[in-house]
């Protein structure tokens, strides 16, 4: 659709409201004679012609439109502390405030972008949105962050609070779907989407937020504001029929997303957890995952946690779901009894220096604890507390037999020390030889599949880093390793001359020797990630998403070494203890499939 000359657009914003006005009035806006106002009309799209009621001189429109004059959309933006622009015609009002936000993170917070219509509107997993001119609410707000873009993995669900208490303040009863679509019912309502930019050591959050305003009838699957609206009144039994002007919910909207998001900068979402359930369309009910419109897993959601994540309940036991790339759907099937709870588990990732382990109940674990191999007495003293005679223990190691003999001498039942296989979780790995492939790099590959089923290189900063590529069709095709950072440092101490020096920053330009040293460690594994990153972009083919998933104690310093393009340009996650994930992975199919898996 064109966008409408400009005297066009503003007649339709005030007539939006759907209230009536005279035709001087409206004739003095489009800058014509009043008898020349039914030709100018005729210029209107089709679908808001036939709209227009006239009557003793009056114009009105019989159903209001999501359209706005800019001086009074402006005005409201400012009563908020908004700083408002208005687009009759853009590609998408998220890429206006995106701009804004590689300029500045500071010129980005709070601008609000209102769109009239948008050429490229895109939704969540890359759908396009589309609309009719006046149909839907469209606009998109920068917030700035200090914290980095993987702590961010709530604010999209905090963002759909926000706005369901908006719309709950209007009378009406609106539910969400997780992440951030706004339903009534079965009925989408709007959706949410939002893009970050990390630029001046701050995450500037672009949030896009579209909302069914006013829908024909023979949109299925579909609510609007009005209609809902109209619903509501009718049930309290208003004999005349009113409408909800777009100025009075964006206004109500900006207050509550202005409100919630100033606290969740100060406290993350765990203080809206509670609201949030309550909201959550499908709590405690059965429903499906799909991935590309197929079923990929199926349970009862139990919770949404602090990192938005979704619990789900499933055959294997309890499910965590954090893809993005995910859709819920309710699940009507008649189901049999809830599924019996698995056995409890003792997970255990044997690095070079330390051990990592995890308790994992019903197929789910809270925490993971780490110590060094010449101190496993906690490890022990957990054995006893928290064993019984259901528990058995899953693990891989990399540290090598003395290591594993302490950790084994502190249990009181064999460990069952899992080697890197030639498939598995439906991968493939093409290691020539799997008996000599660090098990831990195999199952970082196996954990990362939670949260990418992209193409992806899968990067572990230890005592080694590792870079390998994982085909989005799960071909495991290898990769390299290279000396960490503390055995770079060892390296130039113990063979060079002077440069036994204390840690030094990474800087683009360093001037003194430590801040070389470091800088050049930092350099060596960004180059790593980045070469790899661009071998599987290059085997997966232009215009196909490679994304990083970053594990290790050295990972958020990589994540922020990395070039700024680079990570704007690409999904860049940091995953904490991908190993644990792996194992989980591996022993929920075994689960499933006993006589399939290696021993």
């Amino acid at each position: 659709m064109t966008a409408l000359k400009l005297p066009h657009s503003r007649v339709l914003a005030e007539l939006a409201d759907g209230l009536p006005q005279h035709v001087s009035h409206l004739a003095r806006i489009a800058g014509v004679k009043p008898h020349q106002l039914n030709g100018f009309w005729q210029q209107m799209p089709a679908h808001i012609r036939g709209l227009l009621r006239q009557h003793d001189g009056q114009w009105r429109l019989v159903r209001p439109l999501a359209l706005f004059n800019e001086e009074a959309l402006q005005r409201l933006g400012a009563e908020r502390g908004f700083q408002t622009t208005l687009k009759h015609e853009c590609t998408s009002s998220n890429d206006e405030i995106l701009n804004l936000a590689r300029t500045s993170p500071e010129q980005a917070h709070k601008a609000l972008c209102v769109a009239h219509l948008q050429t490229k509107g895109r939704g969540r997993q890359g759908r396009k949105w589309t609309h009719r001119l006046g149909e839907c609410l469209m606009f998109s707000f920068g917030w700035v962050f200090d914290k980095p873009q993987h702590e961010l993995g709530s604010l999209a669900p905090a963002v759909a609070l926000a706005c369901r208490r908006a719309l709950a303040a209007s009378g009406l009863d609106i539910q969400i779907k997780w992440p951030n679509d706004l339903v009534a019912g079965r009925d989408k309502l709007g959706g949410i989407l939002i893009e970050t930019v990390r630029n001046e050591g701050k995450t500037a959050a672009v949030i896009g937020i579209g909302i069914n305003f006013v829908l024909p009838k023979e949109v299925e699957h579909a609510a609007s504001v009005q209609a809902l609206f109209h619903n509501m009144q009718l049930a309290r039994g208003a004999t005349a029929a009113h409408c909800i002007p777009v100025s009075t919910l964006l206004d109500k909207l900006l207050g509550e997303l202005n409100a919630v998001l100033t606290q969740y900068a100060q406290n993350g979402f765990t203080p809206f957890l509670d609201e949030y359930q309550t909201a959550h369309r499908d709590h405690g009910r059965p429903v499906l995952l799909l991935r590309d419109g197929q079923t990929v897993s199926e349970g009862t959601v139990l919770s949404v946690d602090a990192q938005g994540a979704l619990h789900l309940m499933t055959a294997a036991g309890e499910q965590t779901v954090v893809s993005g790339e995910i859709s819920l759907r309710p699940d009507d099937t008649p189901r049999a009894a809830a599924p019996r709870a698995p056995e409890r588990l003792l997970l255990l990732d044997g690095g070079n220096s330390q051990l990592k382990w995890a308790w994992v109940e019903n197929g789910v674990f809270n925490e993971v604890t780490r110590a060094p191999y010449r101190d496993l007495g906690k490890l022990g003293e957990e054995w006893a507390e928290r064993s019984d005679d259901r528990t058995r223990i899953v693990g891989c190691a990399v540290c090598g037999d003395l290591k594993k003999a302490l950790v084994e001498a502190h249990l009181t039942v064999p460990v069952r020390w899992l080697p890197s296989m030639p498939q598995a979780l439906g991968i493939r790995n093409h290691y020539r030889n799997p008996a000599e492939h660090g098990s831990d790099r195999w199952f970082n590959a196996l954990g990362s599949r939670r949260f990418s089923q992209n193409a992806c290189v899968v990067v572990s900063c230890g005592t080694a880093v590792t870079t390998d590529a994982l085909t989005e069709d799960n071909h495991y095709l290898g990769g390299t390793i290279m000396p960490g950072f503390h055995l770079m440092k060892e390296a130039l101490a113990a063979k060079t001359a002077n440069l036994d020096r204390p840690a030094g920053k990474v800087y683009p330009f360093p001037t003194t020797t430590p801040n070389a040293i470091t800088s050049g460690m930092m350099d060596a594994v960004c180059g790593a990630v980045i070469m790899m990153h661009g071998r599987l972009q290059q085997k997966t083919g232009e215009g196909r998403p490679v994304d990083v998933i970053i594990t290790g104690g050295g990972a958020s310093k990589v994540v922020n070494a990395l070039p700024k393009q680079f990570v704007l340009d690409n999904t860049v996650k940091i995953v904490d203890n991908l190993v644990i994930y792996g194992l989980l992975n591996w022993v929920a199919q075994e689960q499933e499939q006993p006589d399939k898996l290696p021993e």
